[in-house]
């Protein structure tokens, strides 16, 4: 090919690419909550495959960590929070394009060892000396719901370490490190047979809403909105559903 011919296969390709109907592809960034790690991906391969040519690009961390790379200048099409607080930060920086749309809800619950073999049955036996307990940061959504329930249960727990993100404290409660850890149901059920789940009803005062939104200035505007549709609609809310979020 000549260098003429080269360069007008280039401004093809360029002119394709910024078209704004149905056919959008490239690399499509997305900035998720450490706690959608498997629901996303599962929805990945579909999305891929309804969108010839896109290629789905996760970052999955806590909220909080999220929003201050967003805030710092992060390039990203998408971001998924925990919660509305974080998602309420990223609007407040102005790196959120529209107005977020809630998805999924989600509870904490206690994971174990296999067994359970401290016999931990109650948030209120996570206090009891003798425990290793681990927990999220405050300032990351699942630290933030724990708070709530030591205040709406009075009981005050001395974690032996503040994760930032909800996976590094369930990695803790698998590998040993952590007699106890609080998740929510979705991530004690993604590792279903490395970790045993309890519930407590006092969870339910602590209950997480996920905002998804568009980032401002996204490279991907387009197919941005498309991957937030996926999300919303019937396929995004079915595979939701089956990883253990509740209804928005």
């Amino acid at each position: 090919m000549t260098k003429a011919g080269a360069l007008v296969a280039v401004a093809l390709l360029v002119a394709g690419c910024g078209s704004s109907g149905g056919s959008e592809s490239g690399t499509l960034t997305v900035f998720a909550a450490a706690s959608l790690t498997e629901s996303f991906t599962a929805l990945e391969t579909a999305f891929e495959s309804s969108h010839p040519g896109t290629d789905v690009k996760f970052n999955f961390a806590g909220s909080s960590a999220l929003v201050q790379q967003l805030s710092n200048g992060a390039s990203a099409d998408v971001f998924a929070s925990a919660d509305q607080t974080n998602m309420d930060k990223a609007v407040q920086a102005g790196v959120i394009d529209g107005s977020p749309s809630v998805f999924a809800t989600n509870r904490l619950a206690i994971a174990v060892a296999p067994g359970n073999p401290k016999g931990i049955t109650s948030f209120a036996d996570l206090a009891k000396d003798g425990l290793t307990v681990v927990v999220c940061a405050p300032q990351v959504p699942c630290g933030s719901a724990t708070e709530k329930v030591e205040r709406s249960t009075g009981v005050t727990l001395k974690p032996a370490s503040e994760e930032q993100d909800v996976k590094q404290v369930l990695n803790k409660v698998q590998t040993g490190d952590a007699d106890a850890g609080l998740v929510y149901v979705t991530d004690a059920a993604s590792a279903a047979g490395k970790v045993d789940r309890v519930d407590f009803p006092e969870a339910a005062a602590a209950i997480n809403s996920y905002p998804i939104a568009v980032v401002e200035d996204a490279p991907q505007s387009e197919l941005a909105k498309q991957w937030v549709a996926f999300v919303l609609g019937e396929q995004g809310r079915t595979e939701l559903r089956k990883a253990g979020f509740g209804a928005p």
